[in-house]
């Protein structure tokens, strides 16, 4: 493999992160928008709950995100290293999510997990250097 400058490492690096933290944020939004599944199903049946699911603009555009996010994965891996990319990636989506989750979601998110995003953070940190 050929050495790309490290600004193109982590820019798919960030790109590849962003994209999973649209995906999973629209995807989870769009459920909360349809309800509980059991319940859409025994009302609807099993078709309908599909096509309930399939026709959430919410959840169609968070996994198309999430089809992004896997073929800007394969780029992002063939100019970095899997040792590098693979768990920047998940570290860069852990902190994203919760962010997401607080400020889009409005989940709570307690102390413990503000605390285990530093420590996230922290990791990333120590590894891009």
């Amino acid at each position: 493999m050929t050495s790309s400058p490290p600004l193109h490492v982590w820019s798919a690096i960030l790109f590849v992160a962003t994209l999973a933290v649209m995906g999973e944020v629209m995807i989870a939004a769009g459920m909360r928008q349809l309800g509980d599944l059991d319940e859409l199903r025994s009302s609807r049946g099993l078709g309908g709950t599909i096509a309930a699911v399939l026709t959430n603009a919410r959840f169609v555009l968070g996994a198309l995100c999430m089809a992004l996010n896997f073929f800007s994965m394969l780029f992002a891996l063939s100019i970095a290293n899997l040792s590098l990319a693979g768990p920047a990636i998940a570290a860069l989506t852990y902190v994203g999510n919760a962010v997401a989750a607080k400020f889009f979601l409005r989940e709570h998110v307690d102390r413990r997990r503000w605390l285990a995003t530093l420590c996230v953070v922290l990791g990333v940190i120590l590894l891009s250097r």
